[in-house]
């Protein structure tokens, strides 16, 4: 018989009259690579059936509107009140389910946040409090639901859920959470509803309770029912975990699995604890569905921060909950469930919460990850053709790009040397391996390299590409990926003995002094000033133009600023530093001249694409291509990408 290292973690569970192989479950996540109607493509498709083909037991698709009139948070969700959506529905439930998986979908309404994008046509919204609220996001006016529009509500509820089965979903979540319809009923600070649908917490859960039983009343009973809550809103103006705890227990014996989220999408400060940043610890909201299962018999699913399968089958045995759910993990490693389940713990990709993929689903529409570049990409990578020519491959620079472009070569059935010129793999980055918050960073490098000596790749340290190794080496492509080199910016003594830069300053840390200024204000200098401030140095940061540089990442700028915050980080922006002395910086900034005081100055003030020595290979093969920071320098995601496609076209 064979040993499976996480046998609680990969026991079935039946729920209503499903039963799901694991229990590990794709958290909702909402693709919008949708038509203008919100009917789902081949691209969406795809997306999910490759979580379903990496072992997860059901993979929900996220936001699906129940009321595209009168719900919709955003203008790209799925239609589930449209009929004519039914047939590539269809196509997706076949998808996910033909590899063993419950087709899941997730019932959304917006309330008082519906038709933000649409306010400038006259749209309102409605929310459950009497009398017109004041709209802080964008000044509209919210009207109360009648009591006939919420009796509405809860059958567009039911009748999505209906139309979901019939579409061959296994299953479907409600969304109770995150400061959605549900969670604002739920809320006694926004429902201040005199009726029965407000005051005690029986009243403010009659609408969740009432949309649960109307969907078992239309599905039928053994149709499963999930319900996302908020086991808390962890604000100062949201409810608490005893809130959540009344709220579960009102659920308790009307849904099928209570699904144990936390925070509210409408407060900036906790976005990242609804979405946990890097700067929080692995399986961190656990604590909320741990407390909500002593109180409630059915069964209870945890979300956040899970990659780790130790961690997930430790939370599954001890009983914390009966169900892991997983969204950007997934995204990262689809294959994580299949990987954890035969013991291939070292071969998991884990996620590195950066939140990129969050924030290029806001900003392109698709989930780009930094660390898996098939993501978004699914249907492109099982179209990719076979490789027609094998070719000798001469990866020069082992960074981030370097490494990918090398590995993706090997996987496609070339011959490849891998050239980087110093000591270890990993490009500049190595520089933050000691810093706490960047350990999934790291991990995602030692990954990398525990691959490439798996794989067909003669790797050589120490050796510099120049013309005469390529000539000697007579490769029919060359791949440069040489990086980039810190600026250094031209100021009056930049060359001081107490001036660093931020490569310096992540190296050798001991060598900063007690108070720090820090010239730039981007994810470097901002992600430095942090792991100094950690170490008890008082930074500032100052920044000549009129905002910080989220370099693309929005969404972890807010992760960030909420660090700054907490560690009293000064930010100074429009402010040009103009001379270096003994005592600091002295700045020009729109009121004058000022000195900011400190013992070491560190610049990080931007990159020097490295094209010009990438440019010197380029007439050394009869194929050559330039990826990562030596063209532009940008970010993880855009060299991994840039390599991934790159490598995939040799020999096509």
């Amino acid at each position: 018989m064979s040993s499976i290292k996480y046998p609680h973690l990969f026991e079935p569970i039946r729920l209503g009259g499903s039963l799901f192989r694991n229990r590990i479950f794709a958290s909702p996540t909402g693709h919008q690579a949708l038509t203008l109607e919100g009917f789902v493509t081949p691209d969406v498709i795809a997306y999910y059936e490759r979580k379903a083909v990496g072992g997860a037991a059901a993979v929900t698709v996220g936001e699906g509107v129940v009321d595209s009139r009168r719900g919709k948070g955003g203008k790209w969700h799925v239609t589930l009140d449209d009929p004519r959506g039914s047939f590539p529905l269809h196509r997706l439930t076949d998808a996910v389910m033909r590899h063993g998986a419950v087709a899941a979908v997730e019932l959304q309404h917006a309330g008082m946040f519906a038709n933000r994008d649409l306010s400038f046509q006259g749209a309102s919204a409605k929310g459950p409090a009497y009398g017109p609220v004041e709209c802080e996001l964008d000044g509209r006016h919210i009207l109360p639901m009648t009591e006939e529009l919420i009796l509405e509500t809860i059958e567009a509820f039911a009748d999505a859920a209906l139309f979901a089965k019939q579409c061959g979903f296994g299953m479907v979540t409600v969304h109770g959470g995150h400061g959605w319809l549900i969670s604002q009923f739920v809320s006694p600070f926004v429902n201040t509803r005199r009726d029965r649908w407000g005051g005690s917490v029986e009243n403010r859960a009659r609408l969740p309770v009432a949309i649960a039983d109307a969907i078992h009343k239309k599905c039928g009973a053994s149709f499963p029912v999930e319900m996302r809550i908020s086991g808390s809103e962890c604000h100062a103006a949201g409810y608490g975990l005893d809130e959540g705890i009344a709220l579960a227990r009102q659920l308790d014996g009307h849904v099928d699995l209570i699904h144990v989220s936390a925070g509210s999408h409408e407060v900036q400060e906790v976005f990242t604890v609804t979405h946990p940043s890097m700067f929080l610890e692995d399986g961190v909201n656990v604590k909320y569905a741990a407390e909500i299962k002593k109180h409630v018999k059915t069964p209870v699913a945890t979300v956040g921060a899970l990659s780790d399968p130790a961690l997930m089958e430790e939370i599954i045995a001890s009983g914390k909950a009966d169900v892991v759910q997983i969204a950007r993990g997934l995204i990262a490693e689809p294959d994580l469930p299949n990987k954890a389940r035969t013991g291939r713990d070292g071969e998991i990709k884990h996620c590195m919460r950066c939140l990129h993929c969050f924030s290029t689903l806001i900003s392109d529409g698709q989930f780009y990850c930094a660390v898996n570049p098939e993501t978004s990409r699914e249907l492109e990578v099982k179209m990719t053709p076979p490789v027609k020519d094998r070719k000798r491959v001469l990866v020069a620079g082992g960074g981030i790009g370097g490494m990918q472009a090398a590995l993706t070569c090997a996987q496609r059935g070339h011959e490849v040397i891998l050239c980087e010129k110093s000591s270890r793999l990993g490009g500049t980055l190595r520089c933050e391996e000691h810093v706490p918050f960047k350990k999934k960073l790291d991990g995602y490098i030692e990954y990398q390299i525990r691959e490439l000596g798996k794989a067909v790749v003669d790797v050589r340290l120490n050796t510099e590409v120049t013309p005469e190794l390529a000539e000697e080496l007579a490769p029919d492509v060359i791949i440069a990926s040489l990086g980039a080199r810190p600026v250094v910016p031209k100021i009056r003594g930049i060359d001081g003995a107490h001036v660093l830069g931020a490569e310096e300053a992540y190296i050798s840390p001991d060598n900063v002094g007690k108070r720090v200024a820090i010239l730039g204000g981007g994810l470097v200098g901002i992600e430095l000033g942090i792991y100094l401030a950690q170490q008890d140095r008082d930074v500032t940061i100052i920044e000549m133009l009129d905002a910080l540089n989220d370099g693309g990442n929005n969404l972890h700028m807010i992760g960030l600023k909420n660090e700054m915050a907490h560690y009293s980080i000064g930010v100074n922006l429009n402010t040009k530093a103009v001379e270096i002395n003994d005592n600091g910086v002295i700045c020009q900034d729109p009121e004058g001249e000022k000195l900011f005081k400190a013992d070491t100055v560190i610049y990080a003030v931007g990159q020097r694409a490295l094209s010009d020595e990438a440019a010197a290979l380029r007439y050394c093969a009869p194929e050559f291509y330039m990826i990562g920071d030596c063209t532009v320098p940008k970010n993880i995601a855009a060299a991994t990408s840039a390599a991934f496609t790159v490598a995939r076209d040799i020999g096509c």
